[in-house]
């Protein structure tokens, strides 16, 4: 009898209610270089982040505009509301966590005013990466892109290697 080797794989579900894109297209060469680490993005339809995983809030921003998660499997997601939105300095986000706080899939995290980021000019493309992305044989979306995703639909699948 011959045993086959089963990858160890995880999901990661939206955070975020909007259209799914490859973190390729984000208009900023951090996130679509793939420099802090491989994802999706997502373009919010409302002005909430919801916990991807099941895990342990390592990082808030103390603008409120990101958070970094760790989650019970071992990856490290950094949540980013917006592009360039620290430059709001808080303004339009609320933050419902703190930092060393257990979460699970589902838990409010964020809470931002989507129409005011919008009119005061920024891209609200909200990037979504594994920071650690090279714990990872593969890290891949499983909806297809432009999809539009509900919280807590998974949305990217991570393969231990």
């Amino acid at each position: 009898m011959l045993f086959s080797k089963r990858k160890h794989q995880s999901a990661i579900f939206a955070p975020i209610a909007g259209a799914l894109h490859a973190v390729t297209e984000v208009n900023d060469p951090s996130f679509s270089q793939e420099l802090l680490g491989k994802g999706a993005a997502i373009r919010p339809v409302q002005g909430r982040v919801v916990s991807p995983v099941n895990g342990t809030v390592v990082q808030l921003f103390e603008t409120g505009h990101a958070v970094t998660l760790r989650s019970d499997d071992g990856a490290e997601i950094l949540i980013h509301v917006g592009l360039d939105t620290v430059k709001l300095k808080g303004e339009h986000f609320t933050a419902h966590v703190q930092v060393g706080v257990a979460v699970n899939v589902g838990d409010l995290l964020i809470e931002f005013d989507l129409m005011a980021i919008s009119e005061a000019g920024y891209d609200t493309m909200t990037p979504i990466v594994v920071l650690n992305t090279d714990d990872y044989e593969k890290v891949e979306m499983v909806k297809t892109e432009t999809e539009v995703v509900s919280e807590g639909d998974e949305m990217l699948r991570l393969s231990k290697k």
